[in-house]
């Protein structure tokens, strides 16, 4: 089993737990992380423009990070490894921006349907809160939605892998694992309300993953958009050829450039790698191997030939060994 953990997956798994701790040791000083970075409705006076970033870095406890990133470095380092380092970490943040999109689209809905707009709530003691004060209280955190984006571009990736899923004793394809996890977000969605859960926000992660990987998909061989498509910039694609369909991912001989982060490593062990000197003559600063073996073969010969001279004279030698010892006379 491979668990090579590609450097976005890895970078996104360390910065999550260290924000954990970071939220941690940050309420002991009466930091509230989920209040400053976590995303607020839209019309709460709390809410930040860069909550929208922030809120898929920061999560509600061990538990709620632990599955987020499980799920990201079981799929997140397949399909990094399949993108390419860059256009993963733009798919990831897309999901997540998406999915708090869809999420504050669904709360102003709320909104406008449960006449917070005109009255203050109440509470399960009676108090009567204040409209703002409430609507404050609409916090998201989380990575659900970019996690989500990644489980549904693995579907559409290798949509007949065979997985084993806790507790379903038999292994499922990855296909029909996602259309499940939709199907189960949207009911939860629905017939949930108030879980503390976003459900709709995992939908939107999937929601926007499945437009960008289309998108891809369509453009991702032409050069007309140099951003979201394969194209010409080479920097947000693990190749032209890798978003066009399933069977041209799956076939070995289509070949793909390596992306920016592969040809680095690949300069940095090329750096590394021992250098054979070849220097006319044969220099005595050569240090290799294989020039030392040549230096020897060569002595041995030159050896061979001046025997060859001392039983039978200088005309004794052919055209060729008159040269090797000339040239050898003359290093």
């Amino acid at each position: 089993m491979n668990f090579y953990t590609p450097p976005v997956t890895k970078n996104l798994i360390i910065i999550n737990i260290l924000m954990l701790l970071a939220k941690y040791v940050a309420s002991r000083y009466g930091i509230d992380f989920d209040d400053l970075l976590g995303l607020h409705f839209f019309m709460a006076a709390d809410f930040r423009l860069y909550q929208f970033f922030t809120y898929m870095f920061v999560h509600g406890g061990f538990e709620h990070l632990f599955f987020n990133m499980f799920a990201v470095w079981m799929f997140g380092r397949i399909m990094e490894q399949t993108m390419g380092s860059q256009r993963f970490l733009f798919y990831y943040v897309v999901c997540g921006l998406g999915a708090g999109f869809v999420q504050e689209g669904v709360q102003y809905i709320e909104y406008l349907y449960s006449g917070l707009q005109a009255y203050d709530s109440v509470n399960a003691d009676g108090m009567i809160i204040p409209m703002n004060a409430y609507l404050n209280r609409w916090t998201t955190v989380g990575a659900s939605g970019a996690v989500y984006g990644i489980l549904l571009s693995f579907g559409m990736t290798f949509p007949n892998e065979r997985l084993f899923i806790i507790p379903i004793p038999f292994p499922i394809k990855a296909k029909w694992l996602v259309m499940g996890y939709a199907v189960i977000e949207l009911l939860s969605a629905m017939a949930n309300r108030g879980d503390g859960v976003a459900h709709m926000a995992h939908l939107g992660g999937m929601f926007f993953g499945l437009a960008l990987i289309l998108y891809w998909r369509k453009h991702g061989g032409g050069n007309n958009n140099r951003f979201f498509g394969g194209g010409n910039f080479r920097g947000f694609g693990g190749g032209d050829s890798y978003f066009t369909r399933y069977e041209d991912v799956s076939d070995s001989s289509v070949s793909r450039r390596p992306n920016l982060w592969q040809r680095i490593k690949q300069w940095y062990a090329d750096m590394r790698k021992p250098k054979m000197r070849v220097h006319p003559g044969g220099t005595k600063h050569a240090d290799d191997m294989a020039w030392r073996q040549q230096k020897k073969e060569r002595e041995e010969e030159i050896d061979r030939i001046l025997a060859k001279v001392k039983q039978g004279g200088y005309e004794s030698l052919t055209t060729e060994e008159k040269k090797k010892l000339f040239d050898a006379s003359n290093s």
